[in-house]
C-alpha cells in the first residue's frame, strides 16, 4: 500500500503570485497558485567527458527546447542541438523534446516527443533521430500509430534503433528505414519488451529489452497475463453509458503473469527462451542486463515470497545458465540497482544486508569472492557514483541522524573508514549528481524550512563553483509567514526509540493544551520523518495555523536507514506491530508534552497511511477521536501480489496475519469520527476497497463520512480543482469533528 509521492509538481505550472506581494497561507494559494514560486534547476545530465553537462533550455524564438552544453569549470555555454534545426518536413513548429539520448559515438541524437502517460509515467510517444553533421531529421516508425513507440534505444554501433510498439519489439535501420519485427505475437495478453501493471508498479520495470554489446542480439522480457485476474474499473462520468476499464491485476495469493526472458537476433528469427528453473508464474525476474563486452546476461530471479534472489549468468548464444550468487533472508530481499562491473569486468558491485545493514560489496565474476566495500553500523541509502579510476564509491547515508542525509565516500578496496563529504554547515538532505570523473557534482540541498538550493561543487573539497538556484525569494516569502519549523524529537515507547517531528501553530502558547493531528504512513515502502522540503509541507503548516499541533512518527518497520532489524521486524505483521507503535507513541507524546490534549487526538494518512489510520481508529478508540483515511487498503487480500506478499507472505500460509492486519476485520470497533476518501479511478488501491469497508461499517451500524472523487487515481490530483477540493473537505472535517485551538 504505497503513497505515490508527488513533489507538488503542480507548483511549476500554476500562475505565480507577484514577487512583491506577501500572500496569505491559504488553501487557494497552496493548491491553486504557485504561492512560493519555487524554481528547480534541471534536469541536467553529465556528458561522457566528465567535464561538462547538458540541459534542455527553452528557446524564446522557436518556443521549443535547445540541447545546450555547459563547461563545468568555466560555465561556457554552447548549443549542441538547436531547436530551429528540428523542424519536421512540412511543419513550421520545432519538435518539443521530452527526453533525448546520444548514440555511443555522439554522432546522432534520439529525441522523444509527443508523449503520453502509461499508468504513472510518460513512456509512450514519437521518436526522431537527428544527425547534426548531416543535418537530417527522420521519424522512426512513421507509419505506426501516433505516440505508440516505447523505449527506443540506439544499437551500440548507432546504425539502428530498437523500440517497442503495441507489445512487439522492432529494429529499424537508419540508413534505409528498413524495419524488422523481432516479435509478432504481442497482444492484450502477450507483452513483449515492456511489462504488466504489477511489475511496473512494484519493481519499477518499464523498459523491457536490452541490446547485446556487439549489437547482434536483443534480450527481452515477455509477460503472459492470461490467467491473471482482471479487475474492472468503471468510468461513469465521461459518457452517457458507463465504460469498463479492464486491468490485469494479480491480487495477493492469486495467479501472476508468466514472465520469461528470450534472446533473438537483431536481424530477426526465432527467439531462444532461457530455461531458468522454477515456475514462471511463481518466480519473478525483476532485473536483466548484458555483462559489458560479453555475450552473457546477468539475471536476478526472485522466488514468489521474495526472500531469495538467485543471480544467474546466462550464455546468450546457447542459453546455458550458471547460478553464481544467492541472497536469502528470513523476511524479504530488496531489488538493488547498484551493479557496476570493475577490473576488466571480472568483478561487480553488489548491495546486500548480510551484515545487518545495507552495504556495498565487490563480488568476483564467478561469485566465489564477496568483499565488503562499505562497512559500519549504518545503512547506505543510495549510491551516487562508483569511480573506479579514483578508487572510491560515493553514497548518501544517515549514520548519526536517521532523518538527515549526507554524502560519504569509501575506498573500493574496503580499507579505511567512511569519509563524510557534505560540510557540516548543510543540515538536512543533500543529493548529488556526480560527474563520471568524480571531480564535480551538482549538489541539491534542502531541509524542512529551506527550499532546494542547487549548486555546482568540486570534489573532494566540496567547494562551490557556481550557484544555479538558491530560491532566495521563495525562502524569504516562506520566512515572512513566521511559521514554526518542524521540531524533531525522540519518542521512547519502551520497546523502541522512534523519531518524530512536530509542527506548532505560529501563536503557540505552551501553557495551553492543543488538539493534535497525527500524520501516519507506517509501512515498509517509505519514511515520513525526514528533514527535507517536500513542498515545505504547507498543508500541515496550514492546519497548524487553524489551531492544531501536527505530529508524525516513524514506527518500526518503516524505511528508516537504521538497520535491517528495525526495518524488517514488521514482516508478517503489517497492520499490527506498527499500529501498536503508533498508539504507544501517541500516548507517550501526550504524557511527556503538557501542551498536547490527550482527549483531542486525531490521525490521518494516505494509501498505506490510510490503512494505518483505519487500524488505529478501530483498535485504539481510547486514543484517537477523529480520523481521515485517504485511498486506504481495507483488506490486505485485495492488494497486489508483489507488494503484499513481500511483507506478509502468502495469504494461504499467513491467514491469521492477513486477517488481523486488515482494518476491515476490526471495523465493528469504530467509536470515533471517521471520514473515508477514495478515487473511483484508482488503479493502485481499487475503489473496491472503500466499498467493501463501507459495507462492513453499515452492517455494524457505524456512522461515518465518505467522499468519492470520480475517475481520480491514487494521488487524487486529476480533473479540475480536485486537489483544492480534497483539502477543503479535509479541513472542514477536522474543524467540525476535532475542536481546534489551545485551551
Amino acid at each position: 500500500m504505497k503513497v505515490l509521492t508527488l513533489v507538488l509538481c503542480f507548483f511549476l505550472c500554476l500562475p505565480a503570485i507577484a514577487q512583491n506581494e506577501t500572500p496569505e497561507l491559504t488553501l487557494e494559494n497552496i493548491y491553486s497558485h504557485n504561492v512560493l514560486d519555487i524554481h528547480y534547476f534541471g534536469p541536467v545530465r553529465w556528458l561522457k567527458d566528465g567535464k561538462s553537462y547538458a540541459a534542455l533550455e527553452k528557446n524564446s524564438v522557436t518556443n521549443a527546447s535547445d540541447i545546450v552544453r555547459y563547461d563545468a569549470k568555466s560555465g561556457k555555454r554552447s548549443i549542441m542541438v538547436a531547436s530551429q534545426d528540428l523542424l519536421p518536413q512540412g511543419s513550421d513548429q520545432a519538435l518539443s523534446i521530452r527526453d533525448y539520448q546520444w548514440s555511443d559515438d555522439n554522432s546522432k541524437v534520439l529525441l522523444f516527443c509527443n508523449t503520453t502517460r502509461v499508468w504513472r509515467y510518460h513512456t509512450r510517444g514519437d521518436y526522431w533521430v537527428y544527425n547534426p553533421q548531416a543535418g537530417t531529421l527522420q521519424q522512426l516508425g512513421a507509419d505506426m500509430p501516433k505516440s505508440s513507440l516505447m523505449f527506443a534505444k540506439f544499437s551500440p554501433q548507432g546504425d539502428r534503433v530498437a523500440y517497442v510498439c503495441e507489445n512487439n519489439v522492432y529494429v529499424e535501420h537508419l540508413a534505409n528505414g528498413k524495419r524488422i519485427a523481432l516479435t509478432n505475437d504481442g497482444n492484450k495478453h502477450i507483452v513483449n519488451g515492456t511489462f504488466d501493471w504489477v511489475y511496473e508498479e512494484e519493481f519499477d520495470c518499464r523498459d523491457g529489452f536490452r541490446w547485446s554489446p556487439d549489437g547482434s542480439k536483443i534480450a527481452y522480457w515477455q509477460s503472459n497475463t492470461e490467467g491473471t485476474g482482471t479487475f474492472y474499473m468503471v468510468n461513469t462520468v465521461d459518457s452517457v453509458y458507463s465504460q469498463l476499464i479492464p486491468l490485469p491485476y494479480p491480487k495477493a495469493g492469486t495467479t501472476n503473469s508468466a514472465v520469461k526472458v528470450g534472446v533473438v537476433s537483431a536481424d530477426g528469427g526465432e527467439t531462444q527462451w532461457l530455461d531458468i528453473p522454477g515456475d514462471p508464474r511463481n518466480n519473478y525476474i525483476p532485473r536483466m542486463d548484458f555483462i559489458p563486452n560479453s555475450n552473457e546476461l546477468m539475471i536476478q530471479q526472485f522466488n514468489r515470497l521474495q526472500n531469495t534472489n538467485k543471480i544467474w549468468v546466462a550464455n546468450a548464444s546457447n542459453g546455458s545458465l550458471n547460478n553464481i550468487l544467492t541472497e536469502s533472508e528470513d523476511t524479504w530481499v530488496d531489488v538493488h540497482d547498484n551493479i557496476q562491473w570493475l577490473k576488466n569486468n571480472q568483478f561487480f558491485t553488489w548491495t546486500s544486508e548480510r551484515s545487518g545493514y545495507r552495504h556495498l560489496y565487490m563480488v568476483s565474476r564467478d561469485g566465489n569472492t564477496v568483499t565488503p566495500i562499505t562497512k559500519g553500523d549504518f545503512d547506505v541509502v543510495s549510491i551516487q557514483r562508483i569511480d573506479e579510476k579514483g578508487g572510491y564509491v560515493y553514497y548518501t547515508a544517515s549514520p548519526q541522524e536517521f532523518y538527515r542525509k549526507n554524502l560519504y565516500r569509501s575506498r573500493l578496496n574496503g580499507k579505511g573508514p567512511a569519509e563524510r563529504m557534505t560540510p557540516t554547515s548543510f543540515v538536512g538532505h543533500s543529493n548529488y549528481q556526480i560527474s563520471p570523473s568524480a571531480k564535480y557534482a551538482i549538489h541539491r540541498f534542502n531541509n524542512s524550512s529551506t527550499p532546494t538550493i542547487t549548486s555546482l561543487v568540486s570534489l573532494p573539497a566540496h567547494k562551490q563553483v557556481r550557484m544555479f538556484e538558491d530560491n532566495a525569494a521563495a525562502k524569504a516569502r516562506y520566512d515572512a509567514w513566521g511559521l514554526q519549523s518542524k521540531e524533531f524529537i525522540k519518542v521512547d515507547i519502551g520497546s523502541a526509540i522512534l523519531d518524530a517531528w512536530v509542527i506548532k501553530p505560529r501563536d503557540f502558547d505552551a501553557s495551553k493544551k492543543y488538539p493534535s493531528i497525527f500524520y501516519v504512513y507506517g509501512e515498509p515502502y517509505l519514511t515520513e520523518v525526514q528533514d527535507q522540503w517536500k513542498g515545505s509541507d504547507l498543508w500541515h503548516q496550514y492546519m497548524a495555523q487553524q489551531g492544531y499541533v501536527i505530529v508524525c512518527v516513524d514506527n518500526r518497520g518503516t524505511k528508516v536507514p537504521r538497520g535491517k532489524k528495525f526495518r524488517k521486524c514488521i514482516y508478517g505483521q503489517v497492520g499490527e506491530l506498527a499500529v501498536h507503535d503508533q498508539a504507544d507513541a501517541a500516548r507517550k507524546i501526550a504524557e511527556e508534552y503538557s501542551y498536547i490534549d490527550a482527549a483531542r487526538l486525531g490521525i490521518w494518512g494516505w494509501s498505506g497511511g490510510g490503512s494505518m489510520t483505519l487500524n488505529c481508529m478501530f483498535r485504539y478508540s481510547d486514543v484517537y477521536k477523529t480520523g481521515i483515511a485517504v485511498a486506504a487498503v481495507s483488506d490486505q487480500r485485495i492488494y497486489n501480489t508483489i507488494y503484499q506478499e513481500r511483507y506478509m507472505g502468502l495469504p494461504s500460509v499467513n491467514t491469521k496475519g492477513y486477517v488481523n492486519g486488515s482494518p476491515i476485520t476490526h471495523a465493528s470497533k469504530l467509536e470515533g469520527n471517521l471520514m473515508l476518501i477514495h478515487g473511483t479511478g484508482d488503479d493502485n488501491v481499487h475503489y473496491q476497497s472503500a466499498e467493501m469497508l463501507i459495507s462492513e461499517l453499515v452492517k455494524h451500524n457505524k456512522l461515518f463520512s465518505f467522499m468519492a472523487y470520480p475517475m481520480c487515481g491514487h494521488s487524487l490530483y486529476e480533473r479540475p480543482n480536485t486537489s483544492l477540493h480534497l483539502r477543503r473537505t479535509m479541513e472542514d472535517y477536522w474543524l467540525k469533528n476535532l475542536r481546534p485551538g489551545g485551551e
